[in-house]
């Protein structure tokens, strides 16, 4: 086939991704440089789409991007008024006291948002500078330069057919490039694994570790809604089948943004995150909860949990890498938008000065240098052992080493413990499936808990289904001719979409790939034991579309 001809539009910054870090990017380089050409770029449908809402933000990054945001209607407005811990066992529970958890785990002056409704806000200001934002305009190739520098990238390809080809309806899209090129796509992107390959900014670095975060919305009974109040929980049903826990946040309209996290280096193949999800809400204490409402909405997604000793070098030749791209997330906290935003603040910053110097396309290290010694690590060096020590010791052990680790760094700004050490990668954590036993789920009630094609109608993804698969395998016959025997092919309970199963698991067995149900989580590409498949972004704006609430 020919090579494909497309237009090129130039910029001075090209950010690919509209959440909380590309917005606070885009945002403050437009107020450091009024003249500066500025473009972001979204796969989803509309900024927020791929956002589902639900999260207790800590609102420093917002400070430091808006000091009055409050006057200038910011869709921040529920702070957090009771703070739970909690354990949890097979029928009762244990409530932590607040006074026993380290006072970075307080969330009081926290508040509970929707981030897509933050983010589509945060779209408005950019807007308003002078930022281009482009939604539905799906990133799929880098750009190079002959240096190996990342000039641009290419969006906005639309109309191949299922074998790859171009169809009767092709648009190539166009190639916008930058004299520096953000990459803001999220946890597991596909343009920043590729730019992490490439230049080797994993190099010297722990292994990345992740989590499946799961998450419900739901409208409850009026009577049993406490606006402000936010549960953790941790314990049952896991217990030591892996690791990980809670969320339940009271939100606004009664409604309650109900979450699972588990975290993927867990070793029984046959473990079933989603499983787990459903049956944790039978617990009698969220079982109670639930009764007389109703879910409105399902979502999932990958979250990084390496932490501190995981971050790759997060300048490249040519742009950085924001957010969770580069794993910025406060593991114990469950939180990463500040972290994400207070990055768009700083690659800003870096790329005014590099470009008001004559600057091009070479690597931002002071960036990457803020990240390292700004208020980005004082947040994530505190607790950097909390996530190694679940791996190592699990349960309440790993609990208490946690919990002693973090005070003592914060009376003194040291850690006892040193650093710990992440060892191996999820997918190389995966355990052989005659190793383990298997696990038997209750089948869900449809009230209270739901098969996963149920939910992720829920979720209003959707898939042009004539288009290319945008989940790749390496090698076609892995998943029957190993993956199958040696680990029971656990993408038929790992992913929390149902897009993997296998039909006929004798000498035919096949494996099927309902990629129209995907809901963008990654969970595969991290888990999958052989590492044999690849998530791509799809063409256009297609994927979840979660609602506005």
């Amino acid at each position: 086939m020919a090579e494909i001809e497309r237009e090129s539009m130039e910029y001075d910054v090209v950010i690919v991704g509209a959440g909380p870090s590309g917005l606070s990017a885009a945002i403050r380089l437009k107020e450091l440089d009024p003249e500066l050409s500025v473009v972001v770029l979204e796969k989803g449908s509309e900024v927020g789409a791929h956002i589902l809402s639900g999260a207790v933000l800590d609102p420093i990054g917002l400070k430091a991007l808006f000091p009055d945001w409050k006057d200038r209607g910011a869709p921040v407005s529920v702070p957090v008024k009771e703070d739970n811990f909690v354990f949890l066992g097979t029928s009762g529970n244990l409530r932590f006291p607040n006074w026993l958890m380290p006072p970075l785990m307080s969330n009081h002056g926290k508040y509970i948002v929707s981030m897509g409704n933050v983010c589509r806000w945060l779209a408005e200001q950019a807007e308003a500078l002078g930022v281009e934002i482009f939604p539905g305009m799906a990133c799929s190739e880098l750009v190079w330069g002959e240096d190996g520098a990342v000039r641009g990238v290419v969006a906005g390809e639309f109309g191949r057919q299922a074998d790859g080809t171009p169809g009767p309806n092709y648009e190539p899209g166009m190639e916008l490039h930058g004299k520096y090129v953000f990459i803001a796509e999220g946890v597991r992107g596909s343009l920043a694994k590729q730019i992490i390959a490439r230049h080797e900014l994993s190099k010297d670095r722990d292994p990345q570790k992740y989590g499946l975060g799961m998450k419900e919305v739901w409208e409850i009974d009026p009577k049993k809604h406490r606006l402000g109040t936010v549960t953790h929980t941790m314990g049952w049903p896991l217990n030591g089948n892996g690791g990980g826990g809670s969320f339940i946040y009271h939100a606004e309209n009664n409604q309650i943004y109900i979450g699972f996290v588990v975290h993927l280096n867990y070793r029984n193949p046959h473990l079933a995150p989603y499983m787990e999800f459903q049956r944790f809400k039978h617990h009698p204490m969220v079982a109670e909860l639930l009764e007389g409402g109703k879910r409105v909405a399902y979502g999932a997604r990958a979250i990084s949990e390496g932490g501190y000793q995981s971050i790759p070098q997060a300048a490249f030749p040519g742009g950085v890498l924001l957010g969770c791209s580069a794993g910025l997330v406060n593991v114990p906290r469950i939180k990463g938008n500040h972290n994400a935003m207070m990055s768009g603040i700083e690659a800003a910053k870096a790329a005014v000065a590099a470009i008001k110097a004559g600057r091009a396309g070479d690597v931002l290290s002071d960036y990457d240098e803020a990240l390292h010694a700004g208020d980005i690590a004082k947040d994530l060096k505190k607790v950097r052992n909390v996530k190694p020590l679940w791996s190592k010791y699990g349960g309440f052990l790993a609990t208490m080493l946690g919990g002693f680790d973090m005070w003592v760094a914060h009376l003194t700004g040291w850690n006892p413990l040193g650093t710990i050490h992440h060892d191996k990668t999820d997918a190389a954590a995966t355990g052989k499936a005659a190793d383990f036993p298997k696990i038997d789920y209750p089948k869900p009630d449809g009230k209270i808990s739901f098969d996963r094609l149920t939910n992720v109608a829920f979720s209003f993804t959707n898939h042009e289904e004539s288009q290319p698969c945008h989940l790749r395998l390496t090698d076609p016959d892995v998943p029957v001719r190993v993956n199958l025997p040696e680990y029971a092919e656990p993408a038929q309970r790992y992913c929390p979409a149902g897009v993997y199963e296998v039909v006929d698991e004798g000498q035919d067995a096949r494996f099927v790939i309902n990629f129209q149900n995907c809901v963008h989580c990654k969970t595969c590409d991290i888990k999958d034991p052989s590492q044999n498949i690849t998530w791509v972004t799809p063409q256009g704006g297609d994927g979840p579309n979660y609602p506005n609430m």
